[in-house]
């Protein structure tokens, strides 16, 4: 990629991505919008497809915007769904017909629960460009050890490879860290038997606690099977459909003490959806939801006058 060029990429999506990607190669997201229609062809709202994908491609090429790339989540952040097998392959296999490198960023891969199947691209007997298919994945979320920083990269691509040495340099994993990993991923037996299955129970059962909650005061959700987080509809409680009023609902929010994110900051195509983290106690999740229906209640002007006082 050269600097100006973009990457296609579902959104609403984490938006983190948008903000590495500008700083280390100056190339930009090209938003493949996924709304809350039901999808063709899916029966689901908010399902990638390949005619999506066509779409964004074709969109930036009348902006003659030069796609290089298309970056996959999977499971995804902020929806918590996983993509199916076949999905997955047709955006492979799209993304083969435009030469287009592939990043799938599988950091949640073993946070998925509800019985739901998860496909890595790993498993794949073959793929149609794997000198252009790159794998992502990192300690911080399955195994809730954020603050070490670590991650991987799974590429057959000798030049990238090489030009991941050459970053090493500057983001080397300390010895002590590589020390510490080593001796928890030889623990197969307690990884296996011991900690996935518990972690997994508790994201279940911590989910069903907020999504009934939610449900109780009138919001719905996405049907999730991934990650720490609901995809909560809140559209019906914005004063009117626009992002002006999803940041007016969200001050709200602030107001009363509960941080759920707005959809604008994943650039969510439509206003009024905002993710909700349940990776926490039963007691914390019940006073988030309390609070939620307190803002849901209070009146908008509440809101303009928190954004007063805190911009002065």
């Amino acid at each position: 990629m050269e600097p100006g060029d973009g990457y296609l990429i579902p959104s609403p999506y984490y938006g983190g991505i948008a903000t590495y990607t500008w700083l280390y190669g100056e190339v930009n997201p090209v938003p493949v919008p996924l709304d809350s229609k039901i999808s063709r062809g899916t029966g689901y709202p908010l399902m990638l497809a390949v005619d999506k994908l066509e779409d964004a491609m074709s969109e930036a090429t009348k902006k003659g915007i030069r796609v290089r790339g298309l970056i996959l989540t999977n499971p995804h952040n902020p929806l918590g769904v996983v993509y199916p097998a076949e999905v997955l392959m047709d955006c492979l296999e799209f993304a083969h017909r435009y030469k287009l490198h592939v990043i799938v960023d599988e950091i949640y891969m073993l946070s998925v629960y509800d019985g739901k199947a998860f496909t890595s691209i790993h498993s794949f007997e073959s793929l149609p460009d794997p000198e252009r298919t790159h794998v992502l994945w990192g300690f911080s979320k399955d195994f809730a050890l954020a603050g070490l920083r670590v991650g991987t990269v799974h590429t057959r691509n000798q030049e990238v490879r090489r030009a991941l040495i050459r970053l090493a340099s500057f983001h080397s994993c300390a010895g002590p860290t590589q020390q510490l990993l080593t001796h928890l991923l030889q623990d197969r037996d307690w990884i296996n038997t011991t900690f996935l299955p518990s972690n997994r129970r508790r994201l279940l059962e911590s989910r069903a606690i907020l999504v009934k909650g939610l449900q109780d005061i009138g919001v719905s959700v996405l049907k999730s099977s991934a990650g720490f987080f609901v995809w909560a509809d809140l559209r019906s409680f914005l004063k009117e459909q626009s992002f002006e009023a999803e940041m007016d609902l969200w001050w709200r929010l602030i107001h009363e003490k509960v941080f759920i994110s707005p959809g604008q900051v994943f650039s969510s195509c439509e206003p009024g959806w905002f993710r909700v983290v349940f990776s926490d106690t039963v007691e914390n999740i019940k006073i988030g939801v309390d609070r939620i229906k307190k803002a849901l209640g209070a009146p908008a002007i509440i809101a303009e006058k928190y954004v007063h006082h805190h911009a002065s």
